[in-house]
């Protein structure tokens, strides 16, 4: 199983935020692939514009010393985003769920909006 992280489980790892939880923590140490979105990067740098979070110093960078993997937004995940039922309407979590779906990805999430996809998420 290889997972695709959401923006706040990232950020929770890369801080060693208590927040994340211990299954998370096992989930991520022990899977074969960790992916972060090309979404989730660019969520955190609008949030990072408008003063509502600090990115890590050379964010990419970070991201790839921890052994996790960039997926860009193809146009096959765009388009599968027309399939997702519209349980949730944010635009960075529906196209983390079309990746997940097209990739055959686990979304790692603690964000209980997102329970009704089912399979495609762990809640953690």
């Amino acid at each position: 199983m290889n997972l695709l992280l959401d923006s706040h489980v990232l950020l929770w790892w890369l801080s060693d935020d208590k927040r994340l939880s211990r299954k998370a923590r096992g989930l991520i140490e022990h899977t074969d692939e960790v992916f972060v979105s090309a979404a989730t990067t660019w969520e955190l740098a609008v949030k990072a514009s408008l003063g509502k979070l600090r990115m890590p110093e050379g964010f990419l960078e970070v991201v790839e010393a921890q052994g996790f993997l960039h997926l860009p937004i193809s146009p096959e995940h765009a388009m599968a985003v027309q399939s997702l039922p519209w349980h949730h309407r944010d635009p960075f979590d529906r196209i983390l769920l079309a990746q997940a779906m097209v990739e055959g990805l686990k979304l790692v999430s603690a964000d209980a909006a997102l329970a009704p996809y089912g399979r495609l998420v762990i809640r953690v």
